[in-house]
């Protein structure tokens, strides 16, 4: 069933869930939410994985490990960066945070964030659950890495598409 879904992920999946004006309001979104902190975030989309990759059992979340690794996410002065991924034919969305929130933020308040997203997926909200994760993960980072002076933007704003 999964391989089903990946397969038949068609090619404007990611267009239609998330179009022009709904990635330009999450590029601005993000650019907002970093003035209130010295984080970066990152939003990536994927409409489907691979065949190979579904039949060889990767994961979304072991994906998003690579996601943050490709898009560099993990290359922050204060090894502060965050990304925001979403399989779309899974509907799944996974959180993946830098080594400079270990021991500051519980995986399960990442979940919570999830969990908001998801929730806000289920009912067709695609704009309005990565709006609402990047509103709930600010307040996250900004606890652990409040702004302070000038912040030089490390990462780019715009939403990825894989």
């Amino acid at each position: 069933m999964r391989l089903l879904r990946h397969l038949f992920a068609l090619p404007g999946a990611v267009a239609r869930a998330f179009p022009a004006a709904a990635m330009a309001s999450i590029e601005s979104a993000i650019r907002a939410s970093e003035r209130l902190h010295d984080g970066e975030i990152r939003f990536a989309v994927e409409a489907a994985l691979h065949p190979a990759q579904v039949w060889r059992g990767v994961s979304a979340r072991e994906r998003a490990i690579a996601v943050f690794s490709e898009l560099g996410v993990w290359d922050t002065e204060r090894n502060n960066g965050v990304l925001l991924y979403l399989l779309l034919a899974e509907r799944d969305v996974e959180i993946v945070a830098d080594c400079g929130f270990d021991g500051r933020i519980e995986k399960a308040e990442w979940q919570r964030v999830c969990t908001l997203i998801e929730r806000e997926f289920a009912a067709g909200r695609w704009r309005d659950g990565v709006l609402h994760g990047i509103e709930a993960a600010t307040v996250l980072v900004a606890r652990e890495f409040p702004a302070e002076g000038p912040n030089r933007n490390e990462q780019q704003d715009r939403p990825a598409v894989l």
